[in-house]
């Protein structure tokens, strides 16, 4: 005979931390040396003038100045073009 009951299995009861991914630094806000811009997984925003790109794809500035937000035409290597967000400190 047993001494204890079943217990069962909960299945449900684990949760991942959160990442905290997103823009940090909107169009026009000012940034300094080294801030971060975008928080991404991906580099669905791509880095313009004065950022610089982390290994985790994280977008920081370079040099002090105005953050910029704009759109770049990229080509593929089939031919087709994508219109791609771009990330600048001016």
């Amino acid at each position: 005979m047993a001494h204890r009951k079943a217990g069962g299995s909960a299945k449900n009861l684990r949760d991942s931390n959160p990442k905290y991914l997103g823009t940090k630094l909107y169009d026009g806000q000012t940034a300094k040396v080294g801030s971060i811009l975008v928080r991404q997984r991906g580099t669905k925003i791509l880095p313009g003038t004065n950022v610089a790109v982390g290994k985790d794809h994280t977008l920081f500035a370079m040099k002090e100045g105005t953050v910029k937000f704009g759109k770049k035409r990229k080509a593929n290597f089939d031919g087709s073009v994508k219109i791609r967000k771009v990330a600048n400190i001016v």
